[in-house]
């Protein structure tokens, strides 16, 4: 098992973007309810209530970012190539239950596993969730059972995760806690008092100091945004994404649970574990893995796929997986399936199957959201007040001001330039602590990157994610940055002109 099939954005972003957690746990929102080890949905949407950060184009997991979290606002220079399904702006094409099925994978791209009645079945390439009520939650799948630890094999860098090796190591607690029948399958396992986690972290890096401590609940806190793990009144459970692990990794995952110490726990004499996890659930809440099981959705690309021999099939689901979870543009000369104009066609109609399509920058290539079919949600990937409020910051500080000095060319949105922290304390009115809180969820989403300058904290500068944008995208981003830093200057007024035409 590589150490890429570990954590790492969603998806995704985030954000943890791969399978499992790392053989070594010594290396370095959906949200659930574990009382009942299910995702809970906004009652207002219907949506997972969950705090990942959500774009007006699109959002990473990652991470996701996001990755798999939340993603992107769309993608760099250049226009897609795949055909209709990939064009910007192009109409969306297919019978409604293709569109829906497109429409679905963005929405579960951006806010993670979807809700779905009793016995409506998951779109195709995804898999069903299913509770003993009968209603359950769709979680999309890799292509032919591919993990992102493919990213590894071509050297690729995937979506990066905040402190990695505390997030891997904090999971594989979860992991520990949870899975205490290793004769059955890891997800759902059992519900966990989160203090239990917390002492087998502290047992396996043998520290047991407040900043630790506070490490670990910060990963706690990522895992939990990106649908690994569920928290919630002091309990914890495996999420959704721990029911993707493939069966062929869980001889491993129980070695890993056997190689964990036990954590050294004093006798209870307040309130035990079972007492905290039964106190948390409700009384007439069945056994989360009562009934609980994982059905395999319809195939999605084998139509596509079908036709090709085995070599050119895996070059195709390995530009798929590489545009879709990597965090820079790759070169087109090092994938055939990008430099092939028969299988990058083939490659965008796979990604429009997904509410994606192919973005070029030069001779490099990603993917972002379709921008036709982020029109059908415009409010579904929306970010918070004070994050946009924070984002709008650090872009007019790190791109407008310097494109305004003849720093940045016309067209870029990453920028070398760092807004420092201090820059942000004092032109918000938030509270340091929603400041703080705002750049965290703009982080794991990759919207954001923090730079240092020596011994210094540098500051802020537009995220990977950036590279997604599409052209539509990148030009509505410019016209809102220009409303938000000059609302009363003439290139203002000619925006809203416009826009009211």
């Amino acid at each position: 098992m590589s150490t890429s099939d570990t954590l790492g954005p969603a998806p995704g972003s985030d954000q943890p973007r791969s399978d499992r957690p790392t053989s070594d746990p010594r290396s370095d929102r959906p949200t659930s309810d574990p009382r009942s080890g299910r995702p809970t949905s906004d009652s207002r949407s219907g949506r997972p209530a969950s705090d990942r950060p959500k774009v007006a184009d699109g959002a990473p997991d990652p991470a996701r970012s996001g990755s798999d979290r939340v993603e992107e606002t769309g993608s760099a220079r250049g226009s897609a190539r795949p055909g209709a399904a990939g064009r910007v702006g192009a109409p969306v094409e297919g019978s409604p239950e293709v569109v829906e099925g497109r429409v679905a994978h963005v929405r579960a791209r951006s806010g993670g596993p979807l809700p779905l009645g009793a016995g409506v079945a998951a779109p195709a390439g995804m898999v069903r969730l299913t509770w003993p009520d009968s209603t359950g939650h769709a979680v999309p799948v890799w292509p032919d059972g591919v993990t992102p630890s493919l990213l590894d094999e071509y050297q690729v860098t995937g979506v990066p995760v905040e402190r990695a090796g505390e997030t891997r190591r904090v999971l594989a607690a979860v992991l520990k806690c949870c899975w205490t029948d290793l004769s059955v399958d890891p997800w759902p396992g059992d519900p966990a008092p989160v203090e239990l986690v917390l002492d087998t972290y502290r047992a396996l890096i043998g520290r047991t100091d407040d900043l630790m401590r506070n490490w670990a609940v910060g990963a706690l806190r990522r895992l939990h945004d990106s649908a690994w793990i569920a928290m919630d009144d002091g309990v914890v459970v495996l999420g959704p994404r721990c029911a993707l692990w493939p069966v062929e990794s869980h001889a491993q995952l129980q070695e890993l649970v056997r190689r964990l110490p036990e954590p050294e726990r004093p006798d209870l004499t307040v309130v035990g574990d079972a007492d905290i996890v039964a106190a948390a659930r409700p009384a007439e809440a069945p056994s989360p893995d009562i009934g609980v099981r994982v059905e395999g959705g319809a195939a999605e690309f084998d139509d596509l796929l079908g036709g090709y021999d085995e070599r050119r099939r895996a070059e195709l689901v390995a530009a798929f997986m590489v545009v879709e979870h990597a965090a820079e543009p790759v070169q087109e000369v090092r994938f055939a399936a990008l430099r092939d104009p028969a299988l990058r066609r083939t490659l965008g109609e796979m990604l429009g199957r997904r509410g994606r399509i192919l973005i070029q920058h030069r001779d490099r290539w990603t993917s972002g959201y379709d921008d036709a079919l982020t029109a059908l949600e415009p409010g579904a990937t929306r970010l918070g007040m004070s994050e946009r409020a924070v984002l709008t910051l650090v872009l007019v500080h790190s791109v407008a001001i310097p494109r305004a000095e003849g720093l940045l060319p016309e067209d870029s949105w990453l920028s070398p330039h760092p807004t420092p922290a201090d820059e942000l304390r004092r032109h918000t009115q938030l509270p340091i602590g929603e400041l703080e809180s705002a750049l965290r969820t703009l982080r794991h989403a990759g919207l954001l990157s923090q730079v240092k300058a020596g011994e210094e904290a540098g500051g802020y500068v537009p995220g990977p994610q950036f590279h997604r944008l599409t052209p539509a995208a990148r030009r509505r981003l410019q016209e809102e940055l220009i409303l938000a830093a000059g609302p009363n200057t003439p290139l203002a007024a000619a925006v809203r002109a416009r826009r009211s035409a």
